[in-house]
This record gives C-alpha cells, sequence and structure tokens, in this order.
C-alpha cells in the first residue's frame, strides 16, 4: 500500500500539544460554551436552573458532570429554531436529520461555525493521508444531511480538488472513479461496497483504480470490513466520525499511519463517556455511551449531547489527543433477542468470517408464539452461488452467531444482488415485532 504518514511539521501546533496544554484550552473554551448556551438559549437556562447549575459552577473540567444532558428529544423538542444561540440573521446555514423516526433535528452554523467545520475536516482528510492537490470523489449525500457539503468545504480547505458526485447512481460513481482518477474517496463504507460490486459488475478490477485512501463514516464498521475493502481495493481504509448534532463529519478521525482508532480533535470538542443507564461519568479505558460538548460553536452549542453511540476513551497516539475506539454499535439500536443484546457489527464480523458469505445483509426480527425469531439474510459470493455452497455457509454462519452471540438464527443465503442495496447508510435490521 501507499506510505501517506504525514510528515509531524506539517500538523496544526495543538494536535501534538502537551496534555496540559490541551486541557487548559479546554477550559476556557468551555466556560466560554456554557455561557454562550445559558445566556443565549432558553431550553439550556431551563435545564441548568432546574440542575441547580451556573456556567460559572465550572472550576475544572470534571466538573462539567455536574451539568444536564441533551438528548435528540429535546432537539426535536425545540424544533425548528428554540436551541439557537445567535440572532437569526446570523445564521448561515441549516442542515437537518432525515427525520424518518420523527421531527427532524435541525443545526445552524454561523459563518465562522463553517470554518471551524471546514479547518476540522480539512485536518481529517490531512489525518486520513489527504494532501493539496489531491483528487477527492465526495459520494456522501448532498442537501440538508451534513455528509457532502461537510466533506466538500473540508476537502477544498485543505488545497484539494473536490469531486461533488454525491450519493447513488452507482455505475456513474464507478464512470468517473475511473475517468477522474481520484486519489480519495468519501462514502459509507456499506455504499463502498456498492460501488465494489459495481466494479466486478463492470469487468473492471478495483485493485486498478486510482483509489489510495478511502475515508467511511455515518455508520459503524468493522475491522474484517475494512480488511475487506483494502484488500479488494489496494487502498487504506480510514474512519471519520461525526454527528450532525454536534458539527458533522469531522468531530474525530483515524490516522492512516495507525489506523487504531479516532482522534478526537479535542480543542472544538470535549468527550466524555458515560454508563448508558446511570448516566454516572465512566474513567477513560470503559466501554459506555460517547457524550460531547462543543467548545467552538456559535450558532448552536451543545452541552453534553448523549450520542448514544458505543465507545470507549484511549489515550493519544499520532497526537496527543485522545481517541475513541471504533463505534461498535448504539445504545439505541441494540437489539434484545430473547434477553441476549445483539449489534447488527456483531453478525457483520462473523459474516465477514465466512468465505462463501458477501457483507451485504439484512436481519430480520420477528416474533412466534410469544418467542424472538432471528433470520439473516446474506448474499453468497458470486464464486460461491451453488445451492450446496450455499447451504454450507448458512449452516457455518449459523453455528457462529450461536456459538459467539450466544443465540440462534435462521440463515437464508441469497443469490449476489438480492438484498436490498444502500445509496447511503444501511439499514440493517427490520424489526416486524409487536411493539408495545
Amino acid at each position: 500500500m501507499f506510505d501517506l504518514a504525514p510528515v509531524r511539521a506539517s500538523l496544526d501546533p495543538i494536535e501534538i500539544a502537551s496534555r496540559d496544554e490541551i486541557a487548559g484550552l479546554q477550559l476556557e473554551r468551555l466556560r466560554w460554551s456554557l455561557a454562550q448556551a445559558y445566556d443565549n438559549v432558553g431550553h439550556y437556562r431551563r435545564a441548568f436552573d432546574a440542575a441547580g447549575v451556573k456556567p460559572r459552577d465550572l472550576k475544572s473540567l470534571a466538573d462539567l458532570r455536574h451539568f444536564p444532558f441533551t438528548t435528540k428529544a429535546d432537539l426535536r423538542a425545540n424544533y425548528p429554531y428554540g436551541m439557537f444561540a445567535v440572532p437569526r440573521e446570523r445564521i448561515a446555514r441549516v442542515h437537518a436529520s432525515s427525520g424518518t423516526t420523527g421531527k427532524p433535528t435541525v443545526v445552524g452554523y454561523t459563518s465562522r461555525d463553517i470554518e471551524t467545520w471546514a479547518e476540522v475536516v480539512a485536518r481529517s482528510i490531512r489525518a486520513a493521508g489527504g494532501r493539496p492537490g489531491h483528487r477527492v470523489h465526495v459520494a456522501y449525500g448532498y442537501g440538508l444531511f451534513t455528509g457532502g457539503l461537510g466533506a466538500h468545504y473540508g476537502a477544498e480547505r485543505l488545497g484539494c480538488t473536490v469531486i461533488p458526485v454525491s450519493g447513488g447512481m452507482t455505475e456513474r460513481q464507478v464512470q468517473l472513479i475511473t475517468d477522474f482518477e481520484p486519489d480519495i474517496i468519501m462514502v459509507t463504507p456499506s455504499y463502498m461496497l456498492a460501488i465494489l460490486d459495481e466494479f466486478r459488475r463492470a469487468g473492471l478490477d478495483p485493485r486498478g483504480s486510482s483509489l489510495k485512501v478511502g475515508i467511511f463514516g455515518a455508520e459503524p464498521w468493522t475491522e474484517s470490513m475494512r480488511r475487506e475493502i483494502e484488500s479488494q481495493f489496494d487502498m487504506h481504509a480510514v474512519d471519520i466520525y461525526g454527528l450532525s448534532e454536534v458539527m458533522g463529519p469531522g468531530v474525530a478521525q483515524e490516522c492512516v499511519e495507525t489506523k487504531d482508532g479516532l482522534h478526537i480533535w479535542e480543542d472544538h470538542f470535549y468527550p466524555e463517556v458515560i454508563d448508558p443507564v446511570t448516566g454516572a461519568v465512566l474513567p477513560d479505558g470503559e466501554q459506555g455511551e460517547l457524550v460531547f460538548t462543543s467548545l467552538t460553536k456559535e450558532a448552536m452549542p451543545v452541552i453534553r449531547y448523549r450520542t448514544r453511540d458505543l465507545t470507549r476513551l484511549l489515550p493519544g497516539t499520532a497526537r496527543s489527543m485522545r481517541r475513541m475506539q471504533k463505534v461498535t454499535g448504539r445504545s439505541d439500536d441494540m437489539m434484545i433477542v430473547r434477553g441476549v443484546n445483539v449489534f447488527p457489527t456483531q453478525v457483520e464480523e462473523l459474516i465477514l468470517q465466512c468465505e462463501g458469505l458477501s457483507a451485504h445483509f439484512q436481519i430480520e426480527l420477528s416474533r412466534t408464539d410469544r418467542m424472538d425469531e432471528m433470520l439473516v439474510r446474506v448474499e453468497a459470493r458470486e464464486d460461491r452461488t451453488g445451492a450446496e455452497a450455499r447451504a454450507a455457509a448458512a449452516a457455518e454462519l449459523g453455528h457462529h452467531v450461536k456459538s459467539r452471540i450466544g443465540i440462534s438464527a435462521r440463515v437464508e443465503v441469497t443469490l449476489p444482488g438480492e438484498v436490498e442495496r444502500s445509496q447511503g447508510k444501511a439499514r440493517r435490521v427490520i424489526d416486524k415485532r409487536p411493539q408495545g
């Protein structure tokens, strides 16, 4: 593979500052952010008052644990503009979630916020191996979703050439990769698999493409999927993390030289990990729910936002800033099947250990005679489509699920192309069980 490790002198000084320097900057910025929220957002004023805290009560970083959490429900309850901390005429841009499970969450940015966002995404692309002059194929969706424009502005800020393809039209994606010869692709990992399938369908060797780096985010993905993508494309596959409520992509980034978790840009985002049940702050190294407080956002500061993503905080390696372990799942899309906690990423890991199976799968949950049932529908690889091969792969996966996760699952191995494809975030779980 390509050596894309950066020259250390090219990094922002704060990326390699001492922990004391980073903590000092965080404390200063955290005091400002709490005041920005309390003084200008009715929701935060009421929440802080109810908890008996004021911004001036923050004497140390540890004092943040006394301030109330913010949830997605809070953002929806203040739809559309109730969480903004500046007059509406200062809002330069608005983004929003899809709203498929209720009211969308709306986020706003001042011009300075957009500058900050571009800077952290540029830093992320550089950490992934991007350099000025590289061509960046952006296949995240453009529009209200933060992925496309977030990646676009960051790549431009770094000095890259942006190819703003957006999502969908997979055949055209492959044609443009072939014609325009990008160095980097930014896309969801599940859609990258669809692009891989299209390379094969078109009779093209993905290892012969120009791509050197894939920057993948917007959904959890596994080390097995990383190995699959890297081996098939002869490229580096690295993780980017972000969420609209906190900023968008660029909150944390995996460094290409280590690939050992995502360094959080702690000069702009303060992380905590909490027990998802009790809300207690956990020590670094323990797994729990990730919580973020913005340190520099003007338009919409977020205080202790519960992301529902499960991870752990680890010491810095390639950078001084702390790392978050690759997200393993979410506390709110965890499946409980016959009393067992199951995450789609666990099933994906097992699928990718079976030679006869591809990474395209869905899990369907149902209930018969009060008993939960789990069906894993997964595609066979192109060279393993015979009935005997598919039956053997189904038996192998069923055995892995039973022995590793601890539940029995029915496995259906389909022909290639028969599992629903994603053009963005994959829909991994279909829950048909009665609700309530």
